[in-house]
């Protein structure tokens, strides 16, 4: 049985400053969002540059295009100009030494053609400056200022600079838009559940409202501790790794500042505990049952890494659970949610709790409805879902 002792360690609080978010295109609170492109290139090489900062931190979106002959792996470097400090990166592996950046691929994207580009991104922090680096140079070619060659060779299919994701989800364990379910009421692959303990909250089959076809699955979320409702699949995951969830959400009513969960797995590793998505301070977070850490961190600083999830709208959300090191990764829609991207380097501000626990997580279920730990009612649809052990696109 569930006590309310261990939600008492979250301490919710008002964010005061709402700010564009270009990079996700959402509002998120306590920053602002300042976007700069800067773009390089000589007979060598191209790089493009695009930073959204806010006070103290700042993601930076990069290509790197090939201009040359083709190569099989590249290493960008850049010196910064300011006292910039990269704390992580995606899509590649990034280091730093005093003002100097290394970058390296990241394996499945280290062969470029003559043209072929690759996409990654850093996330990083700063104090008094984050000017746009202009020093870069590929595999030690400066990349500063001349024009493309004219002649680039034959050209050749770009490889893909991500993981692909499919276009539908075949080949998923779960692949569902809930078609087959009859009446009101979740049936056969598809149960509810309330995981710990069950009050008024409820979750039907709706006719009336669905991303595509007919139908989706409707939670109506009440408030209050221990108000627990949930749709479950019958289907065993325990064999699934790495573990990559694609899902369709349409909710009311804006995150509240309370802790509240809307996916939540079994976890062997927690002794069936979950691992949890959901949102506390008004924008999305995972939360561990075992422990009560959270990614992010609930800090200002840690917060304004996330996004809020949008209401009146669907909205695509995906995720990923590494089960061989416990990586773990989120997008809204295509774009990746910085706060809720975990690759074992220490983020300050981030990941610290997470980071806590070694264990690598590994889900045995799937359930999606509404927990709460005080306030906050929603009311939520869940159509298109999708569990496989590969990207599984919108």
């Amino acid at each position: 049985m569930r006590t309310l002792v261990p939600r008492l360690r979250h301490r919710s609080w008002v964010l005061a400053v709402l700010a564009g978010f270009s990079v996700v295109g959402l509002l998120l609170a306590g920053f602002v969002a300042a976007p700069v492109s800067s773009a390089a290139a000589d007979s060598g090489c191209r790089v493009d540059y695009t930073v959204n900062q806010w006070s103290g931190g700042y993601t930076a979106a990069i290509k790197v295009t090939n201009l040359g002959p083709a190569v099989t792996s590249w290493r960008l470097t850049w010196t910064y100009g300011g006292d910039q400090q990269v704390t992580s990166a995606w899509n590649a592996t990034a280091s730093q030494s005093g003002k100097a950046v290394t970058v390296t691929d990241a394996g499945w994207n280290g062969a470029l053609a003559t043209g072929g580009s690759a996409d990654f991104g850093v996330q990083g922090t700063y104090q008094s400056a984050n000017p746009t680096p202009s020093d870069f140079a590929v595999n030690g070619v400066s990349c500063g200022g001349a024009t493309a060659p004219t002649d680039p060779g034959t050209p050749t299919t770009t490889p893909p600079t991500t993981p692909p994701p499919s276009s539908g989800c075949g080949g998923a364990v779960i692949c569902t838009g809930f078609e087959d379910q009859s009446g009101t009421t979740p049936s056969g692959a598809w149960q509810f559940t309330a995981p710990d303990c069950q009050g008024t909250g409820t979750v039907t089959v709706d006719t009336s409202v669905a991303h595509s076809g007919g139908k989706s699955i409707r939670v109506d979320g009440k408030a209050g501790y221990c108000n627990h409702a949930f749709v479950a699949t019958t289907a065993d995951l325990s064999s699934v790794g790495p573990v990559y969830i694609r899902m369709w959400v349409r909710h009311t009513t804006a995150l509240p500042a309370g802790h509240v969960a809307f996916v939540s797995m079994p976890d062997s590793s927690q002794g069936g505990k979950a691992l949890r998505i959901g949102g506390q301070n008004g924008a999305l977070q995972w939360n561990r049952e075992i422990d009560d850490a959270t990614l992010p961190a609930q800090s200002p600083t840690g917060v304004a890494q996330s996004a809020p999830l949008p209401t009146g709208s669907w909205q695509c959300l995906r995720f990923m659970v590494d089960t061989s090191n416990g990586h773990l990764d989120t997008w809204l829609g295509d774009q990746q949610v910085p706060g809720l991207h975990q690759d074992g380097v220490p983020t300050a501000d981030i990941d610290q709790q997470w980071l806590s626990r070694t264990t690598a997580p590994r889900p045995t279920g799937l359930r999606f409805g509404w927990e709460s730990y005080g306030g906050g009612d929603d009311t939520l649809w869940f159509d298109d879902v999708a569990v496989g052990s590969a990207p599984i696109g919108c």
